[in-house]
């Protein structure tokens, strides 16, 4: 045999076994890695999915809750219903009307079914209940030919029929009568606590405390026709005491026994416009009269261009109708013919006005015209500046 082939010899039997020992332990110990890694991404994706649930739905209910009551005739109340898994409310929340200041948001391929008050002839029954609304219509005119601008959005709590728990829960969303819409799902009470509770505020001792109403008061609904009517009083406007609103509930991953993962979630949500008293009844167009809307060239303290707006109350804002709720100003260019779009808007309530326009460019000519806005919201015939030219 040659030096040469007793440098080419093979593994022994035990080399082998040895080898295949080493390479089995490696390889479970990359297997064991690699589950717990999967399993933890797939619990990571679990507590995700229930996190993003939890605060969808958390997050809708308290930005459409601090709604209610905004821009609603006095007539209109800010709850119509508070239960232990609905309440519904009234509130100037979405528009599809171009300039309309009062709504909250603004969309113009928003349903025209979703952006205004239900009628009487239009009424519905609450989800949930036996409770049907509205008992009347309401009206932004005395001519009563302007619906008022503010939807009723409910929120509830149903149980989940597309699953095999018994104690599995959908927190549905719906505008008037249109459909519903899903927030969340796998939604679950939490044990002894209903989904939603109700504050009142109480100065009696000092200083001003939330109290929650009792549950034994709870549904509490507006039977009363009109907000702050006389039948508006005693036991039928205990709705109207509600100051803050507790949603509680728990969200799982779907899962049952030891594969279910929960987290639970509790947030107070205050209503900042209940219980304050808006003007909404607007007549004619508002007057802005003889106002004399002047337009001066100005230099900013940093040697910027500007134009100075000034201007007073319109006829209608402290006299008359006074339902002057802001100005509406144009901006266009004294060659151009069109206005285009309205430039800005400013609340009323001052004694003078003055805006300063620093978006302007040197070497242009401005004109700008200027009209009274009531909470219909209509306006006034505009008043134009003189021109000003920017040097």
């Amino acid at each position: 045999m040659s030096a040469r082939n007793l440098g080419e010899r093979g593994l022994t039997l035990v080399e082998l076994l040895l080898a295949l020992v080493v390479f089995s332990v490696v390889l479970a110990g990359a297997l064991s890695f690699l589950r717990r890694q999967s399993r933890a991404f797939t619990l990571g994706n679990e507590r995700f999915g229930m996190i993003q649930n939890m605060r969808f739905g958390v997050n809708s209910l308290e930005k459409d809750l601090r709604t209610a009551g905004a821009a609603n005739p006095d007539e209109q109340a800010p709850l119509i219903y508070a239960g232990n898994s609905v309440v519904a409310f009234n509130g100037n929340y979405l528009t599809n009307v171009d300039g309309d200041v009062f709504a909250v948001y603004y969309n113009p391929d928003a349903p025209t079914g979703t952006v205004a008050a239900l009628q009487q002839a239009d009424r519905i029954v609450i989800p949930g209940t036996s409770f049907m609304y509205p008992d009347t219509s309401y009206w932004m005119d005395p001519a009563r030919t302007m619906n008022s601008p503010s939807e009723t959005i409910i929120f509830y709590f149903a149980p989940d029929s597309e699953t095999t728990r018994t104690d599995d829960y959908v927190l549905y969303r719906q505008v008037n009568a249109s459909p519903r819409e899903v927030l969340g799902r796998n939604v679950l009470a939490v044990t002894g606590v209903p989904f939603f509770r109700y504050y009142r505020t109480d100065n009696s001792g000092g200083p001003v405390v939330l109290l929650q109403i009792p549950g034994a008061q709870v549904p509490l609904m507006h039977s009363a026709k009109v907000h702050l009517s006389l039948a508006d009083t005693s036991v039928a406007a205990r709705i109207d005491s509600i100051r803050a609103v507790q949603v509680s509930f728990a969200v799982t991953n779907g899962m049952t026994g030891t594969a279910e993962r929960k987290r639970t979630v509790q947030r107070l949500i205050r209503l900042p416009n209940a219980g304050l008293r808006n003007k909404k009844i607007c007549g004619d167009e508002p007057l802005v009269g003889s106002v004399v809307f002047n337009a001066v060239y100005v230099a900013l303290p940093a040697g910027e261009p500007a134009v100075n707006l000034t201007w007073l109350p319109a006829t209608d804002e402290n006299s008359g109708e006074k339902d002057v709720v802001s100005y509406v100003i144009w901006r266009r260019l004294a060659a151009d013919i069109d206005w285009g779009e309205p430039y800005l808007s400013i609340p009323a309530g001052s004694p003078s006005y003055i805006y300063t326009d620093a978006d302007v460019e040197r070497g242009t000519s401005y004109v700008y015209a200027l009209a009274a806005q009531d909470c219909t919201p209509r306006t006034s015939n505009a008043v134009s500046s003189p021109q000003v030219n920017v040097p």
